[in-house]
């Protein structure tokens, strides 16, 4: 059994606040009945529910931790007939869809869900999720351009959000630094490390949130843990 309004939420419907004024208003019918107390519980296997006279269909939610490889489109196909992460969820009958995107040339986690309200959630700046990469840049960045890089750089007509950026590693003339933003425009880390001066030779994207690619090899896929969809939640 399940609550109502957890239900409509599950279902993409609205966020669990907005189903229960949809149910204290009336809109919301079980088995043919309208039904405004908050807290009715239904069984999602049997139970008909509908909004606005539209029945409401539940699907199972699926998650999903990819270790993206280079070489892979993000996104369910290409017109160039270019290999797709999609490609590399096999036993999967549900259609998902990947959480936000990484470029041809980036590997590392990437999500991928068939819940659009936490693709929202993951996406959207205002939610704070700090994404976290490794990149191996061309050069060593300064104290300065370190400095520009952390409280915004102008590129492709806006400026970036407060970024976190330091060294872990120098080899030559080559550095590994760990990235950290919110945002999640087009090649944005690329293009920032650009800006400085630095262009990117390799990146890989290792943790959204506190969710972290851990030891999962190149190119494997699992589902999230308990822990981890707990941690989902609670954003």
């Amino acid at each position: 059994m399940m609550r109502l309004q957890k239900y409509l939420a599950l279902c993409g419907i609205a966020s669990r606040r907005k189903s229960e004024q949809l149910i204290i208003d009336g809109k919301v019918k079980v088995n043919g009945e309208t039904v405004t107390t908050l807290g009715t519980k239904i069984n999602p296997q049997t139970d008909k529910v509908s909004v606005n006279n539209k029945d409401i269909i539940y699907e199972e939610k699926v998650y999903i931790m990819l270790n993206k490889p280079e070489k892979y489109i993000t996104s369910a196909s290409d017109q160039f007939d270019r290999p797709t992460v999609l490609d590399l969820i096999d036993l999967i009958e549900k259609r998902i869809y990947p959480v936000g995107r990484l470029d041809y040339n980036t590997s590392g986690l990437l999500l991928l869900t068939n819940d659009g309200q936490l693709t929202y959630k993951l996406t959207h700046p205002k939610h704070n999720i700090w994404k976290k990469y490794i990149a191996k840049v061309k050069g060593i960045p300064t104290e300065q351009e370190m400095k520009k890089f952390k409280t915004g750089l102008k590129i492709d007509n806006y400026t970036t959000s407060k970024a976190k950026i330091k060294i872990i590693e120098t080899k030559e003339k080559n550095s590994v630094l760990e990235i950290q933003i919110k945002e999640g425009r087009n090649r944005q880390v690329r293009k920032m490390c650009e800006a400085i001066n630095h262009p990117v030779k390799k990146l890989k994207r290792v943790s959204v949130g506190d969710i972290h690619i851990g030891n999962l090899e190149l190119g494997e896929w699992r589902f999230l843990t308990d822990k981890e969809l707990r941690y989902l939640e609670q954003l």
